[in-house]
């Protein structure tokens, strides 16, 4: 059986014994059925991964000891800021799990022109709340030991109003550059911009332009929102950062 891999909100450290969370504790618990001196992995996002194991279950809670921090190496050297359109449902949630395992250091989630789904001030904070319990689930699986951060949904003109020292990158199937012929200024993080269903508007894509973006294809075909973002997710890691050099 595979050691369970378990993210906790609290500061951990060495011999230290934590009560988990009430959704840790639940999957550990009621789902996996641990039995006390069952071996698991702790992270809390600081960086650190903590080798431990089940003490005991307290009223449903599951405490744990630390006896080991173990070296991690999952974090990419890239800093990539997701600026990603939202699309529907499954398609978003697929986008920032896949993203996540592609090392993405943070997620921007845009509403644009062309958006689908539209979002109230509740829905938007009951969506960022899903997004980031996914994000977590994904580092919990990935092996990453840093949670990127989603932000709440924002639109394109709050994007573009930010003063960001990032290298800007916008999707664009009409652009005439593509990812490989681009020279990343020296530890810069890089800003992705990608559109949602039927991609950002003309008046969008000239309005990144001047907010500074460079536009950027990815070959001769369409391709849907989500293919489009792990694809250039891939390039950028091969090329600067820890998926090996193209």
């Amino acid at each position: 059986m595979r050691i369970p891999r378990i993210y906790s909100s609290q500061p951990l450290a060495l011999q230290q014994s934590v009560l988990l969370e009430p959704l840790a504790s639940k999957h550990l618990l009621a789902v996996l059925r641990l039995k006390p001196g069952a071996p698991l992995m702790l992270f809390d996002g600081s960086g650190r991964e903590f080798q431990a194991c089940l003490e005991a279950a307290e009223n449903r809670r599951a405490r744990v000891l630390i006896k080991a921090e173990l070296p991690s190496r999952t974090e990419s050297p890239l800093q990539i800021i997701l600026a990603q359109g939202i699309s529907r449902g499954e398609r978003m949630d697929y986008t920032l799990q896949k993203a996540v395992e592609l090392g993405v250091a943070e997620i921007l989630p845009l509403l644009t022109e062309r958006s689908v789904v539209r979002l109230d001030q509740k829905n938007a904070i009951r969506k960022q709340q899903h997004w980031q319990q996914l994000v977590i689930s994904a580092c919990e699986q990935s092996g990453r030991v840093r949670i990127p951060v989603v932000q709440p949904p924002l639109s394109l003109d709050t994007l573009f109003a930010r003063q960001l020292s990032v290298m800007k990158l916008l999707l664009d199937p009409e652009a005439q550059n593509s990812l490989p012929t681009l020279t990343r200024p020296l530890n810069e993080p890089v800003l992705l911009l990608v559109g949602a269903e039927g991609g950002l508007s003309g008046a969008e894509r000239s309005a990144a332009r001047r907010a500074g973006f460079q536009s950027v294809q990815l070959g001769p075909r369409i391709l849907r929102t989500e293919t489009a973002a792990l694809v250039a997710l891939s390039l950028l890691q091969a090329r600067w950062g820890d998926l090996g050099g193209i």
